[in-house]
């Protein structure tokens, strides 16, 4: 955007909520721009299908992911290794810390799986290693599987549905090793050993908590014995002073980590034991008082680290910047090439770099850097505690800015270029990135770095959200929106757009009541700084539309929204995609108002533009026809809907996955028009199918949830199951109160198809009072004359002839008729319904004379519809 401050990502805009409707149909807005739901992501180019895990083979020679080469001095864990064999061979085993060692670990876990990883690897078809800390960093490695498996996999699949395929890849092939690293909850990883049966798992843990109940067993993991530590100390200095290793040793704790990082310390200064051990019970670099004495790891450590900093330090001042920069980030490889953005030359960061290497306190490899995490630990209690301690220290205070703002810098400048939400190519890319983005945050002041730590975090958040991570993308927009009020003033472009962007962001996570004070006010902001005409101001009109639809005020949209498409096709070509998604959206809240026949134009236009702009298979152009579909449908066209949503299906499931939220969207929408159809029962399949996709995506409690339960329950009353009905239409009454409000049209949706399912269980007397608070809800949201007003009043009309009041079911189906007519035209079926009810009550008045006619003119409108 024009003005001072930051380049900022524009509104990522349009996103899309569940539309309410008559028959509770969801549609989808943003055709083009941005595919919406958890893990959403937009694909561009030729599509190519993962296919079938089982159609993928073994690779030939095996496939060995390991994150590197064992330590060749490894000594004391010959026992351990063998009883880590014989776990593994029973299926799935544990290498658990001893709840005896405190702190962060450096007991030797890790590498006792992987000295046991590389030495049978050719035992294995394939070796794969995933950090696994948490269920992002699973999901993360598992999909780095099917990747390397199935190179196509990188291009058309997110994370989520490349992890899957890994799994379905390991259930469908024996015999492969799997190493989950550094597990730190044992739920994270319950689900999938209970999916894994033909191989074999590998678990490392800090925390040794009951795994025996999942697993085949279990090896707690000590510090070495003093022999082994002492063999360990003489072995990697080179000095054979047995007596003063032990007592070093002992000062460390028998802790591998310490142990290794004190040996290459005395191998690569030649220091004597002696002298090195004098110096280490002084703690030159004062590390002992930032870190807890009950935490003898990171105490041991800390001793460490203070005598090899006072020795990297005077040879070179960079390795001690680097590691310093190095504990503010995750502890994830990190690209080498961020570090060269430090304003250092490369040749000095790639000294400095070797320097720590050769002192073990990194691991390097061509390609990155890392660090262990309890060494990072140890050092970012250095750089953040002494501040914390000593705040009125400035030197302290600016040394740690100084630390924070370089990181923050190097990794803006290692971002790549372009819309995460729209380049899957950026994607692998920002894999490597946003841990360390997110790591710098948590330690980050307000006061630091300002508007480049916002710029990082609302770019990351792109990314963020591009992976259906919303919570995380909420997160992130929300601290960027903080940041840049205080640093640009609470009027600036650039606060705009963060608003929307997180407006957009509490959209995804099903709350539009908090969106639309943030869309107003962005609305303000652009308009004030851009001027009425500029294209940010159609976006932001747009996106606070899809709010005020999104809580049932569809008729307050309408003109935003044909603001929006003025603007838009003023500013550019008739024919860009961007035009297509304002004619997309105007022609939902159409829809919503109960104007089908408005929209349809509308979309078809749409369609022309989306179709020649990306392409025929476009998950664009998928949206687009499914939403035409609902038009026709409600048009009475249903015939017509039916071939266009399946071949949207077709489209969504090969752009998407077969797993995408967007994709449940289309096979509920195509299982209502088979509902209309009558066939409900070919509509329950694909309803429980999307039920399931949208659970797992956005969770049990969100709006969209509901909407699809209330249509399953719909399949399920067509069916004469409506005992079955019942439970799934309360659960969804629940759902969408609690996340729309008590007065939503969509409350009185499923409060209507409650009721019906009372009356099919013969309990018609429940039946009333909830259809007339669903039509006063329906008329206070949509007005009188709605045509879903219409659907209310036949629907509690037909209660009442069952409750033996058919005088007071006729006043109110003639208004119903009325309704009907004059909102979808005299010969649409819903017409024909109406007046097959009128004349039931007719002739339950005694008046069938009356009645004769309306059944006959609904069966010529049913006939010249070819409905049966």
């Amino acid at each position: 955007m024009a003005g001072a401050g930051p380049a900022m990502s524009a509104p990522s805009g349009d996103p899309v909520a569940a539309a309410a409707g008559a028959r509770s149909a969801a549609a989808r807005d943003n055709a083009g721009i941005v595919q919406t739901g958890d893990r959403a992501r937009a694909v561009q180019g030729q599509l190519v299908p993962l296919g079938q895990p089982a159609d993928v083979s073994v690779p030939v020679p095996a496939l060995v992911g390991l994150p590197k080469l064992p330590v060749k001095s490894f000594v004391g864990r010959d026992e351990e290794l063998a009883k880590l064999g014989q776990l593994i061979a029973a299926g799935a085993g544990v290498v658990a810390q001893s709840q005896a060692v405190h702190g962060l670990g450096g007991v030797g876990k890790t590498e006792l799986a992987l000295q046991y990883a590389h030495t049978h690897r050719r035992e294995y078809p394939l070796v794969w290693w995933v950090n696994a800390d948490g269920p992002e960093a699973i999901e993360s490695g598992l999909a780095e599987l099917a990747y390397r498996l199935h190179p196509d996999a990188r291009i058309v699949a997110q994370e989520p549905e490349a992890a899957g395929w890994a799994v379905g890849w390991l259930q469908a092939h024996p015999g492969w090793l799997l190493v989950l690293d550094n597990v730190e909850r044992r739920e994270d990883v319950d689900g999938l050993l209970a999916e894994l049966a033909d191989g074999h798992v590998l678990i490392t843990t800090r925390r040794d908590v009951g795994w025996e109940q999942i697993t085949d067993g279990c090896l707690r993991v000590e510090v070495l014995t003093p022999e082994a530590a002492v063999a360990l100390l003489v072995r990697l200095s080179g000095q054979d002073d047995e007596a003063t290793a032990a007592v070093l040793a002992g000062e460390l704790g028998c802790l591998p980590l310490a142990l290794q990082q004190a040996g290459a310390y005395l191998r690569q200064t030649r220091t004597p034991m002696g002298r090195y051990l004098r110096r280490l019970r002084a703690d030159p670099g004062g590390l002992l008082g930032s870190v807890a004495a009950g935490d003898s790891a990171r105490r041991a450590v800390a001793q460490v680290w203070s005598v090899t900093l006072e020795q990297i330090g005077g040879q070179s001042t960079v390795a001690v910047r680097l590691l310093r920069v190095l504990s503010c980030l995750a502890p994830d490889p990190v690209p080498r090439d961020v570090l060269a953005g430090l304003d250092l030359d490369p040749p000095v960061v790639d000294e400095g770099l070797g320097v720590l290497a050769s002192y073990n306190m990194i691991t390097l490899s061509e390609a990155t850097a890392t660090v262990h995490r309890l060494v990072q630990a140890v050092v970012a209690d250095h750089v953040h505690h002494t501040t914390a301690d000593s705040p009125d220290e400035p030197e302290a205070t600016a040394d740690r800015d100084d630390i924070l703002s370089a990181t923050i810098r190097a990794l803006g400048a290692a971002i790549p270029q372009g819309d995460a939400g729209k380049q899957p190519a950026t994607w692998p890319r920002w894999a490597a990135l946003a841990p360390h983005i997110a790591a710098v945050e948590l330690v980050c002041p307000e006061d630091v770095s300002g508007v480049d730590l916002a710029l990082l975090l609302n770019e990351c958040a792109i990314f963020e959200q591009s992976q259906g991570r919303y919570r995380n993308a909420f997160r992130q927009k929300r601290r960027a929106l903080t940041i840049l009020e205080a640093a640009l003033g609470p009027d600036h472009p650039d606060v705009a757009i963060t608003l929307d962007n997180l407006a957009g962001s509490l959209q995804y996570l099903g709350r539009p009541a908090e969106a639309e004070p943030l869309q107003r006010r962005a609305l303000i902001i652009t308009e004030t700084a851009l001027g009425p005409d500029h294209p940010s101001v159609s976006i932001t009109l747009d996106n606070l539309a899809g709010s005020l639809r999104a809580l049932g005020r569809a008729a307050e949209a309408e003109p935003l929204q044909r603001r929006a498409l003025t603007i838009i096709e003023a500013a550019l070509d008739p024919d860009h995609a961007s035009v297509a998604i304002r004619l997309n959206n105007l022609a939902l809240s159409l829809q919503y108002l109960g104007r089908p026949a408005e929209a349809e134009p509308l979309q078809r236009r749409a369609l022309t533009i989306i179709e020649a702009a990306l392409g025929p298979d476009h998950p664009s152009v998928a949206i687009t026809l499914d939403n035409l579909g609902l038009s026709l449908r409600a048009l009475g066209r249903a015939a017509e809907a039916e071939p266009l949503q399946r071949r949207a299906l077709t489209v969504i499931e090969a752009a998407l996955g077969a797993d995408h939220p967007d994709v449940a969207i289309t096979l509920d929408n195509l299982a209502g028009s088979l509902q209309y159809l009558g066939r409900p029962a070919e509509a329950e399949p694909l309803q429980r199918r999307a039920l399931t996709i949208v659970e797992a995506a956005l969770g049990p409690d969100h709006p969209s949830v509901a909407v699809r339960l209330n249509n399953l329950a719909l399949s399920l009353q067509y069916l004469g199951r409506p005992a079955e009905a019942e439970p799934l239409q309360r659960r969804a009454l629940t759902i969408t109160e609690a996340a729309l409000g008590a007065d939503h049209p969509d409350v009185a949706i499923t409060l209507d198809n409650l009721a019906i399912s009372l009356q099919d269980l013969g309990r018609a007397a429940e039946t009333e009072p909830l259809q007339r608070r669903a039509l006063s809800i329906t008329e206070a949201a949509l007005g009188p004359d709605h045509p879903s007003v219409g659907i209310r009043l036949n629907n509690l009309a037909i209660s009442l002839q069952y409750l033996g009041r058919p005088a007071e079911a006729e006043a109110l189906q003639r208004r119903s008729l009325t309704i009907t007519e004059a909102a979808l035209g005299a010969d649409h079926p819903d017409v024909a319904v109406r007046l097959n009810n009128l004349a039931g009550s007719l002739r339950a008045l005694g008046r069938d004379a009356e009645a004769e006619p309306l059944q006959r003119r609904a069966r010529e409108i049913r006939a010249a519809l070819q409905i049966e």
